[in-house]
């Protein structure tokens, strides 16, 4: 056991110095971004890829409708609503927080739409009035619906999101942040109808009670058609648009290419016209180039197996005195394609000794791997087999554990005490019987004869 241990060190230290005179890859170039804000997420693994101020307060505009759309989502999870449910346009819905230049499918007061329709209406053009008949559906008024919007997003672990309205028509307290934005995103995506519904480049509104059918197409040109202006990108589906003249030009979106998935937000860019005469939107144009890097420059690569050993455990209370540990799954990330697993650094923390018994499977500690500050996984580690206790050291340890309680050292300084006391006291006695009792005794038994006649 000695030389394996030896051995290991001696090989731990060669590779060390080995990593250290090999030389290394230029680090991954990042993207040009020109928007306030930027972010690309791994959707497999929520591993970020790219970020850029993703934690700066910054204005939705119409992204918000992500956040409406996900609570009509859970009402209807909850089994409060169906997409199949006919709902009436009211009075208070469609002139609560509206603005007359505003986004909107035409709907009138007192149309009937089912709520799909009126995601449809909210999602693929960004309806303004189609949230506020959804948002009193769920909640009876928009007031209530908006404080729930902000409930949820405390739920989700936004910590720099305030909703004011069900649009995200400008208001000064109305903000959010790209990583939020992403918490919310991610949530919603988590339901069928979402991405059907975002992803959907031309819509049909059927005839209603006050309107002949309607053709609806997307304000997302990644996943248009002929007004996409040369945005259209293939690998794209979904989600939304937003822009006001205070949040500029917004767009949350995902891609799918093989077997990589990445969710992009892009908050605060600019439309400007180039000088060859070009209209270009910066958030359509940085978001397509947020995905071809993120498709050209990473891949999943396996940086641990279940059968590794990672590390020998000391071992207490048992004849055995190491377990070795291994990672309790496969671990797969997103890694940039210049990076080689081996040159993860690892945190290992571990329970040092345990005690015996130990378990098969049983977690005695977590390996974290790590980059330049990112972290790419953290994993437990386990027991690979069984170590059994020793009932011999396990009695000893259990009476000095005895003895080392202080109600038990304080109970036998009070014995001490009290032998002590005892033992001070039967000496005394002795000396003064010794002295008084004993000399005394002895000369009245041996002068009495009897009585003499």
């Amino acid at each position: 056991m000695k030389t394996y241990r030896f051995f290991s060190l001696f090989l731990a230290v060669f590779l060390s110095l080995s990593l250290l005179a090999a030389p290394r890859a230029a680090a991954l170039e990042s993207p040009e971004i020109h928007a306030k804000a930027a972010l690309l997420v791994d959707a497999q693994t929520g591993g970020v890829v790219y970020a850029q101020n993703e934690h700066q307060e910054l204005y939705p505009a119409s992204t918000t409708k992500i956040m409406t759309a996900l609570l009509v989502l859970e009402a209807i999870d909850r089994g409060e609503l169906s997409l199949t449910d006919e709902l009436t346009a009211s009075h208070s819905a469609m002139t609560t927080a509206l603005a007359e230049d505003g986004s909107t499918a035409g709907i009138q007061e007192g149309e009937v739409m089912t709520v799909e329709e009126y995601l449809t209406c909210m999602l693929v053009v960004s309806a303004n009035e189609a949230c506020n008949v959804l948002a009193e559906a769920v909640s009876g008024s928009v007031e209530a619906f908006v404080d729930a919007m902000n409930q949820r997003a405390q739920a989700l672990g936004c910590e720099n999101t305030h909703f004011v309205n069900t649009t995200g028509l400008h208001d000064p307290q109305h903000y959010t942040s790209a990583w939020d934005l992403y918490l919310i995103t991610a949530e919603a995506m988590k339901y069928d109808a979402f991405m059907r519904i975002c992803d959907t480049a031309t819509a049909t509104i059927p005839a209603t009670n006050l309107s002949e059918a309607r053709t609806l197409h997307t304000t997302n040109y990644l996943i248009g058609a002929w007004w996409s202006r040369g945005y259209l990108y293939d690998d794209a589906h979904g989600i939304k648009t937003g822009s006001t003249s205070q949040a500029g030009h917004c767009l949350v979106s995902s891609a799918v290419r093989g077997s990589l998935s990445f969710i992009s937000v892009v908050l605060g860019a600019d439309r400007v016209t180039l000088e060859d005469g070009e209209i270009r939107t910066y958030s359509f144009y940085d978001t397509q180039t947020l995905f071809d890097w993120g498709f050209d420059n990473f891949s999943y690569k396996t940086i641990l197996d279940t059968d590794e050993v990672i590390q020998e455990v000391p071992v207490t209370l048992s004849r055995v005195d190491h377990v070795t540990v291994h990672p309790a799954r496969e671990v797969e990330v997103l890694l940039p394609n210049d990076l080689d697993p081996a040159d993860l650094e690892p945190t290992i923390i571990l329970q040092d000794p345990v005690e015996a018994p130990v378990t098969e499977g049983q977690a005695l500690g977590t390996l974290e791997l790590s980059h330049d500050d990112t972290v790419y996984a953290s994993v437990d580690l386990l027991a690979m087999h069984d170590v059994e206790a020793s009932g011999l050291l396990t009695f000893w340890r259990d009476v000095q554990l005895f003895f080392a309680k202080t109600s038990v050292r304080i109970a036998g300084a009070v014995i001490l005490v009290l032998l002590a006391a005892v033992l001070v006291w039967r000496l005394v006695l002795g000396r003064r019987r010794y002295r008084y009792g004993r000399s005394v005794g002895r000369r009245r038994s041996g002068g009495y004869r009897g009585r003499r006649r």
